[in-house]
């Protein structure tokens, strides 16, 4: 499998997840609100403190994104490019968002695909500088006693999401069955599914996410090669047979060219670049 060395040292731990006391989430974005700040409303009113959302459809205007690019840095295996800023409205066909906290505000880490005047794009949504042009509702899953915190890491120098349970809060419920979890460069992402579920005792789950891969390799033989990548998960599960957990993964990619790629990829042949988030639900039987 595809391996990427970062510039510094790299951690014992590979895979990191944790149960939380989760509430399904369904709010509108206000208009005339940046991205984030709508988000942070939404989840405020939840009584939330970071989970996932998702949207289908939604006009924003103005609307700012970035997408995967080679570094110049040495300190960086990858960065990211300019700032697109499309002009006029832009659709948000679909965009997924892990939800936490970086300096004490909410902070969201966004990948989606969205059509603009130039045609249909995929990138890394800056929901700073992005605003809803019109109401857009939201779904997901919000977590009450955790989120996700921004941290610095030592191994890719970058800023990034850890699960974490907050200080005053009881410890979840056993069994509860949803997760906070991320996964670290040059772990296959399905298998790194399969182990968080095997570790929590989870059968059935939907899954999730957002995050970057090294490369790509889809089922039907076709790949993304690109060491940088930009991914969302269209549609996760795990399933078990025989005493086994599968995992089973539908995304869409961008790469550093703006290529964008969808389908289900292959399980053990598609490592972490970065960083890839996620929360795991468990299905009753």
């Amino acid at each position: 499998m595809r391996r990427i060395d970062h510039p510094g040292p790299v951690g014992s731990e590979r895979i990191a997840a944790i149960a939380g006391s989760a509430v399904p989430l369904r709010f509108v974005l206000e208009p005339g609100l940046a991205i984030d700040e709508a988000v942070a409303a939404g989840m405020r009113r939840a009584g939330c403190l970071g989970g996932f959302v998702e949207f289908r459809g939604g006009r924003c205007e103005p609307f700012r994104y970035v997408m995967p690019a080679a570094s110049s840095d040495p300190r960086y295996v990858a960065w990211y490019s300019e700032t697109y800023e499309p002009a006029g409205p832009v659709n948000v066909m679909r965009a997924c968002a892990i939800v936490g906290m970086r300096d004490d505000k909410t902070f969201l880490h966004c990948h989606g695909i969205w059509d603009t005047s130039e045609g249909q794009r995929m990138g890394h949504m800056l929901a700073p500088l992005s605003m809803a042009a019109e109401p857009i509702e939201v779904t997901g899953i919000g977590f009450r006693d955790a989120t996700f915190e921004a941290v610095p890491d030592q191994e890719t120098n970058f800023t990034l999401f850890e699960p974490v349970r907050r200080a005053e809060a009881e410890p979840a419920i056993t069994g509860n069955g949803v997760l906070l979890a991320k996964v670290r460069p040059n772990q296959d992402i399905v298998l790194a599914i399969e182990d968080i579920c095997s570790r929590h005792g989870i059968a059935r789950a939907n899954v999730y996410g957002v995050g970057s891969l090294n490369g790509v390799r889809f089922v039907d033989g076709t790949r993304v090669n690109s060491h940088a990548t930009e991914v969302l998960i269209r549609n996760g599960g795990v399933e078990s047979a025989d005493g086994q957990v599968h995992a089973r993964l539908v995304v869409d990619v961008v790469d550093m060219k703006g290529g964008i790629s969808s389908g289900e990829i292959v399980r053990g042949d598609n490592p972490v670049c970065i960083t890839f988030e996620l929360v795991i639900e468990a299905v009753k039987e």
